[in-house]
This record gives C-alpha cells, sequence and structure tokens, in this order.
C-alpha cells in the first residue's frame, strides 16, 4: 500500500489543519472549472459536493482494500484539526472509490489505467451547497498548515466570489460506436450463464458489456454532470478524475449504503423495464414489471442476501415493501432497506460486507465472480463498484457507479449489464442494457 501523501512531505509527520465558512456566493461546480487534479463531484437530491486537489491521498489494491483505506483513512482523520464550529456538511471528507475486482487492470491502454484497486483523496478545497447554505471548506498541511489553510480560504473565497456562472455546454456528438460483445457472443454469454443457473452452479450473474464511443470533440464531463442532475436529479451524480487519466462518472440510481451514526441505509435495486409513451403505457409496463415472475425472483434474490449481509451488524433490519422506481429513460423494481447497528461502526466496514450486492454480481458471490471474470472480454474497472465519501466519525455514502463511463478527450467508453438467471432471454436481456445505456448516451450523442 502507497503511504498517505501530503502537500510536500509525508502526512504522518506534519499537520493537517482545516478552516471552513459559509459563503453566500460560489457554486460547486465553480470548483470543477478550475481543472485541479484530482477532482471529485458528488450530487444527490439533497446537498451538492465538489472537491480538488490533494493534501494526502490514500491508495490500496488486493482483497484487504477495503481494511486498509479504512485504516488509513482513520489515522488521516486522527491528526486533522477541523474547527467545532464547522456543521456536518462543511466537514473535510475523503473521496474516492474502489474496482469491482480485486486483480490488476489490462494494462496501460486500458481506459482503467489511472485507476487503481481503491483510491481517495483529502482534497485542498471542498464546496458543499445543501437547503441551508453553501459552505467553503479547504485543508493544508505542512509545518505552518494553519497559515497555509487560512490563505487557502481567503484565495478560494475571493476567487468563488468573482468566478462566472458556467455556460451550459452541449453534448459533443458521436462519430462511432464498438460494441464488446457482439451480439452473436453475448448470446452465447447468456445461453451459458443460464445453463450455470439449471444446473444449480448459480443462482444468478450479472453480465455486463462495454461500448466504446469516438466523440465529435472533446467532452466537458462537468456540463455532462449539469445536464445529468436535470434528467435524473433523484439520482446519484457522480465524477471523478484522478491525477492523470481519464475521468469516472454517472448518474446511477442505486445506492449501496450510507451511514449516519448507527442508521443504515440501503436498498434492492433489481429487474428493470422501459418507461412508457403515455402514463397509461408506463401504468402498464410498471404493473407487468410488479407481476414478473423472473423480475420479481431476480429482485428477491437481492433484497434477501443484503438483509443476510447486514445481519452480522445489526441489532435490526427492516425491509420496506417492493415499489416501482422511476427515471427518465427506465423503471426498476425497488425495494428500501434499514437497518439499525448493534455498536458503533465504520461505513467502510458496510461497504465491503455488502460489495459486490447480487444487483451487479451475482449468486452465490464467488461462484458469480468467477462466471465474470471468466466470460466478459474487457476491464470492469470501477464500473458497478463503491464510489463515494467517508468523513473522521465514520459515516458516509456509497453508491454503486452503474449508468456510468470513463471518459478522456474524445473517447468515451460506457458500461451496462443484466441480470441473468435461469428464465432470462438472451435478446430481451439485450435489450434491457442497451436501455441501461440511454441516460450517458444522451449527454453525449
Amino acid at each position: 500500500m502507497e503511504p498517505l501523501r501530503g502537500d510536500e512531505t509525508t502526512v504522518g509527520t506534519t499537520g493537517v489543519v482545516t478552516r471552513g465558512c459559509r459563503i453566500e456566493r460560489g457554486t460547486p461546480r465553480a470548483v470543477l472549472d478550475a481543472d485541479i487534479r484530482p477532482r471529485f463531484a458528488w450530487g444527490t437530491d439533497a446537498e451538492s459536493v465538489a472537491a480538488c486537489g490533494a493534501v494526502a491521498t490514500v491508495t490500496a489494491d488486493g482483497n484487504s482494500r477495503f481494511a486498509d483505506v479504512k485504516r488509513e483513512a482513520t489515522a488521516l482523520f486522527d491528526r486533522c484539526e477541523t474547527p467545532g464550529t464547522l456543521p456536518s456538511a462543511a466537514r473535510p471528507r475523503l473521496f474516492g472509490g474502489f474496482a469491482f475486482h480485486d486483480g490488476d487492470h489490462d494494462g496501460e491502454h486500458s481506459p482503467w489505467a489511472s485507476f487503481p484497486g481503491a483510491s481517495f483523496f483529502l482534497p485542498e478545497v471542498q464546496v458543499t451547497a445543501t437547503e441551508t447554505g453553501t459552505w467553503l471548506t479547504v485543508t493544508a498541511t505542512g509545518d505552518d498548515a494553519a497559515a497555509t489553510a487560512e490563505r487557502r480560504l481567503e484565495a478560494w473565497r475571493e476567487r468563488l466570489r468573482e468566478g462566472p456562472t458556467p455556460d451550459r455546454t452541449q453534448p459533443p456528438g458521436v462519430e462511432s460506436r464498438e460494441r464488446t460483445p457482439s451480439q452473436k457472443t453475448w448470446r452465447e454469454q447468456v445461453n451459458a450463464a443460464v445453463e450455470s443457473v439449471a444446473r444449480g452452479n448459480l443462482q444468478k450473474v450479472v453480465l455486463a458489456q462495454a461500448l466504446r464511443v469516438r466523440l465529435r470533440r472533446e467532452l466537458s464531463v462537468p456540463g455532462a454532470l449539469d445536464r445529468l442532475a436535470e434528467t435524473y436529479p433523484n439520482c446519484y451524480r457522480f465524477m471523478l478524475s484522478p491525477a492523470d487519466g481519464g475521468t469516472f462518472f454517472g448518474a446511477t440510481p442505486e445506492r449501496l449504503v450510507s451511514l449516519r451514526g448507527r442508521t443504515v441505509r440501503t436498498e434492492a435495486l433489481a429487474g428493470s423495464t422501459g418507461r412508457g409513451d403515455t402514463p397509461a403505457e408506463d401504468e402498464w409496463l410498471a404493473a407487468e414489471l410488479l407481476e414478473s415472475e423472473k423480475d420479481t425472483h431476480e429482485h428477491e434474490l437481492v433484497a434477501n442476501a443484503i438483509r443476510d449481509q447486514l445481519e452480522p451488524f445489526a441489532s435490526s433490519v427492516r425491509i420496506g415493501d417492493r415499489t416501482v422506481r422511476r427515471l427518465a429513460t427506465v423503471q426498476h423494481l425497488r425495494t428500501s432497506i434499514t437497518a439499525e447497528l448493534a455498536r458503533d461502526g465504520h461505513v467502510l466496514d458496510l461497504v465491503e460486507a455488502l460489495h459486490p450486492t447480487p444487483a451487479v454480481g451475482g449468486l452465490p458471490p464467488d461462484e458469480a465472480l468467477r462466471t465474470i471474470r471468466e466470460t466478459e472480454a474487457f476491464d470492469r474497472g470501477w464500473y458497478a463498484a463503491p464510489i463515494g465519501w467517508v468523513d473522521a466519525a465514520g459515516n458516509g455514502t456509497f453508491a454503486v457507479g452503474i449508468r456510468s463511463a470513463v471518459a478522456a478527450e474524445r473517447t468515451a467508453t460506457l458500461f451496462a449489464g443484466a441480470g441473468i438467471v435461469a428464465d432470462s432471454d438472451p435478446d430481451r436481456e439485450w435489450d434491457e442494457v442497451q436501455l441501461k445505456y440511454r441516460p450517458m448516451l444522451d449527454e453525449l450523442e
């Protein structure tokens, strides 16, 4: 594991100081437009956050990456001096995520070449906008960390006060597309998975596809996020640009887990259909989804597995009613799940326990992951993996990185998958995957 890294010296031997203030002008988008790497954006219906620059970085690889990040994050926050007057929303956070698999990427030509097994950073600058106001938070390290933080706070407060409102950018347009796998190969993959289910080796496996597109001009990812916020306001919008390489971004409807105090919130999201052209057709499709044996079976596998994964940590687990969640282009079966921890915990322990959920992996987990590795002819990278944030108290929120793409200059690679169970039809599953590409394609075409 790489050591924590500070501005110019090892953080373990120097101070880490945070300062913050409420601001009347300035938006998270202005931080992203500064194009200082690494940079991170996070948006929900409750808050928008943007961060850039790194005073410290935590990276890890392999099976122990969740525990390694938790240990180093805890050590870093223990050394961080944060004013008690800062509200929880404005307190410093580590932003980042994990790879889906614990192995290496395909090599230097993979779009994921700059994304290790896990990577988080403590930002120099963080702007958080909530319903109650907007906060600027800065962090610095070194022997003169307090003075550096004060200077950084004043400089960014002035920069945000004077900065113009970003113009709305247009999608760059798509010149060409390259699919992996072909539809013929996809049919073979799905039929093989169905046979494995019939033999009793699997209950479910999620197989994914990759769509590589060449763009007419370079993509503005912050601009794409603004458009996604308008179309998918109730999704988790995210982007991460590491120190170099491409940017991972998306608008996912699926929360992996959030922890505040001892309260855990998560959900089962599995089973999909399209949107109707009329309200009546919409209702008909939703009713058909709720009554579908294939989709309800797939959904129950996910909900039951999440409950089982939470029970070792929890004093109670509550399963909500199954509903239909409507998005702009697709409808999903959704069940909310809430738990109370038996003792104080850390969000990264829950992330490790829940990833990958059967909604993006399968059951049994080990056999599903082996099938995915042997079947998919591309590198999942951070697709369908946890992405989000954690704070000094061990609270945090992580989403599942679906409805996503990794983009660099004039190329973007999109990812989408479908859950394969006993009665899956390859052509229907193909159509479902194409439907799941739409959120990202709409921001590119």
